[in-house]
């Protein structure tokens, strides 16, 4: 009996240390057991770091082009703007990557912004001799303009946070930036083309222009949003400034929506 017992707990031993033999999946290599219970790193693949990322010659948005639909917040009565006013802007930048997440960088540089409001027979009267506020009189029962519009540009310092969901390839990539622009007056006058009388017709087929910034701030401060998906996107921005100067006309504040090209 003991020898049967004996021969029994044998045999149950060599299946314990078949079994565990056999769920490590060891090995005999150069004299020793290699075991495999726990090589599985093998099967993962590594996780990319961003110190593996390229970044040198992804596109960094260098340069923007913006056109926009313009208006004003806060006009009044008077001020009788009409049709598709429109405006132009193009700046030059610098991208600077986080180091510690290239999916942020900051955005810097300078630009140049246009914006034409087009007024329907009215007058902005920029440089009447002797104003102290900035009149907007209607011409609705005289001579008038066909067209007539006001013409601001301001020299732009932008700056913004951007983000990239593709750092590595940004042609391929959604971003979003959020920012801000200081922006100094360069230059503010209207421009009238083809005088008509009050019933429409044309009297005179000529172009007038009249500029001054003595109603205007000379800074302003804007605040921008952009979403792009590659070269091609829509922006946003709200100047947080006033537009004219305080006593020389109601608090107007513009704003601008439209399409942003982006690349290089």
């Amino acid at each position: 009996m003991k020898k049967l017992l004996g021969i029994a707990l044998l045999v149950m031993s060599g299946h314990v240390v078949l079994a565990q033999v056999d769920s490590t999946k060891s090995s005999y290599k150069n004299g020793s057991y290699y075991s495999h219970q726990n090589d599985t790193t093998k099967n993962k693949k590594d996780k990319p770091t961003y110190a593996s990322l390229n970044l040198k010659n992804r596109p960094n948005d260098h340069f923007l082009l913006e056109f926009s639909y313009d208006n004003w917040i806060g006009k009044t009565d008077s001020m009788n703007t009409s049709g598709f006013s429109r405006g132009f802007a193009m700046y030059f930048m610098y991208d600077f990557p986080f180091k510690s997440d290239p999916h942020f960088s900051v955005g810097a540089g300078i630009g140049i912004d246009a914006s034409n409001i087009f007024f329907n027979k009215t007058e902005v009267l920029v440089a009447a001799p002797g104003n102290q506020t900035l009149a907007f009189p209607s011409t609705a029962n005289t001579d008038h303009f066909k067209k007539y519009k006001l013409v601001l540009t301001n020299l732009e310092v932008p700056l913004e946070l951007r983000y990239a969901f593709n750092p590595e390839n940004t042609n391929k990539s959604w971003k979003i930036a959020l920012g801000i622009k200081a922006g100094l007056l360069l230059s503010a006058y209207t421009k009238g083309k083809d005088l008509e009388n009050q019933a429409g017709q044309l009297e005179n087929a000529y172009i007038e222009k009249k500029s001054s910034t003595n109603f205007f701030n000379g800074g302003r401060a804007v605040g921008t949003a952009r979403v792009s998906y590659g070269f091609i996107g829509v922006f946003g921005q709200l100047q947080l400034t006033p537009l004219i100067k305080n006593g020389a006309g109601p608090t107007v504040n513009p704003y601008s929506l439209g399409i942003v090209l982006s690349g290089l």
